[in-house]
């Protein structure tokens, strides 16, 4: 006769591996981050400056930004372009990392105060506080278009 502590065992880790191998991919078709390299969410209730940003095959205009630390902008991006293109603030190790991940996960949607898609003509916003000096990047990551240019530069002194 078999031990009952044994077939309660085996059961057990049988659930344990089917509940490991039957969960849900996050990070595949969802993205978000704790941390951000670039600064910090923007507060509503405090000024900001507000620059408008246009999107469009394959360039961002304007390509260079200056800000100063502590500084909030509300950047209110257009999509002037055709297709889908997606604004995404960070350094650009970073977004060159994402980058390798969305060309495997190429309808990825961003879940972050820091990033967005946008459809074409089409707009959106992003607050954002810039907390950390330095030189960091807003790019879109859909498949080939960082690639063939699509970047801009945010320089925060």
């Amino acid at each position: 006769m078999e031990n009952p502590m044994n077939h309660f065992t085996r059961i057990g880790i049988a659930l344990i591996a089917l509940s490991i191998t039957a969960a849900p991919s996050r990070g595949h078709e969802k993205h978000s981050h704790e941390s951000y390299s670039a600064g910090e969410p923007g507060d509503p209730s405090k000024p900001s400056r507000t620059i408008e940003v246009e999107m469009k095959e394959m360039e961002f205009t304007p390509f260079r930004i200056e800000a100063a630390r502590g500084e909030q902008i509300r950047f209110v991006i257009h999509n002037a372009g055709t297709e889908d293109h997606e604004f995404l603030l960070a350094t650009t190790e970073e977004n060159l990392k994402h980058a390798e991940v969305m060309k495997k996960h190429p309808h990825m949607e961003h879940d972050d105060p820091n990033g967005v898609r946008v459809a074409p003509k089409k707009s959106a916003e992003i607050l954002w506080k810039f907390t950390k000096v330095g030189t960091f990047e807003y790019s879109c990551l859909i498949p080939d278009h960082r690639d063939y240019g699509m970047t801009g530069r945010v320089i925060v002194k």
